[in-house]
């Protein structure tokens, strides 16, 4: 009997040797720790599954992406996980997965803008790891988009519709959700609501500095330098000091 570790002392694909049967501890496909052999005309070729994560910002959970992840049976050693924006690629552990992934290696995502944060990108990074780099990406969320399945013409065509139009989607819910959000923050600046961090305390000679400096006593280069603030602070600070005199 051949173990998984003597087909793995051969290259990613190994041919049956003439006159010899091959007998595998497990099935002619089957998921043996993060890895899958198949056998195809003689051919037995291993791939490693991977699981991939994002998360915008490192305060949001990856929870459910991992239990997703997990149940798809990728193993915990496979699965990388990056917390930070996908505005661009810049991500180090998408970089590592991308230099692990080989040809017939399988990807999970559970959703399709985990790989990109707009249309163009997500069709991109499909490319390259479908196309370029041979790799299969299984959607959790997306059924449809399952590349092991239908290899032929018409079954590629079919994926790449539905990829296009979901990531059409994924990008115009995005700039809903933005646009949502400017026009939230200007309803909220017209009603009078102060956004952002609330301003330091002013120090307490501000309102004497502040007297000086407006009567002419004092330069404002010198008024900000006693109140222990860039002259650009002291001045936005006096704008606001003045419209909450005439309140």
């Amino acid at each position: 009997m051949i173990e998984l570790a003597d087909i793995l002392s051969y290259d990613i694909t190994w041919k049956k040797p003439k006159g010899r049967q091959i007998v595998l501890a497990a099935s002619n496909a089957s998921n043996l720790h993060g890895c899958c052999v198949k056998k195809d005309k003689g051919m037995v070729t291993i791939s490693n599954t991977y699981g991939y994560i994002r998360v915008s910002t490192k305060e949001q959970n990856e929870g459910r992406q991992l239990i997703a992840l997990r149940e798809a049976a990728v193993p915990e050693e496979n699965l990388f996980v990056d917390k930070q924006s996908g505005k661009d690629f810049e991500r180090p552990q998408y970089k590592r997965l991308l230099r692990k992934l080989k040809k017939d290696d399988v990807l999970y995502v559970k959703s399709i803008d985990r790989l990109g944060r707009n249309y163009g990108e997500i069709l991109e990074q499909w490319w390259l790891l479908t196309k370029e780099k041979g790799v299969d990406i299984v959607v959790l969320d997306m059924p449809l988009l399952d590349t092991r399945r239908g290899k032929d013409l018409m079954g590629t065509f079919l994926s790449d519709i539905v990829l296009q139009i979901l990531s059409f989607v994924a990008e115009n819910e995005r700039t809903n959700i933005r646009q949502r959000q400017a026009e939230g923050i200007a309803a909220a600046r017209a009603r009078g609501v102060r956004l952002g961090r609330p301003p330091r305390p002013l120090p307490e000679n501000y309102r004497s500095v502040y007297r000086r400096w407006k009567a002419g006593a004092i330069s404002g280069t010198a008024a900000a330098k006693e109140c222990g603030m860039p002259l650009s602070t002291f001045r936005y600070r006096a704008e606001i000091y003045e419209k909450e005199k005439l309140l």
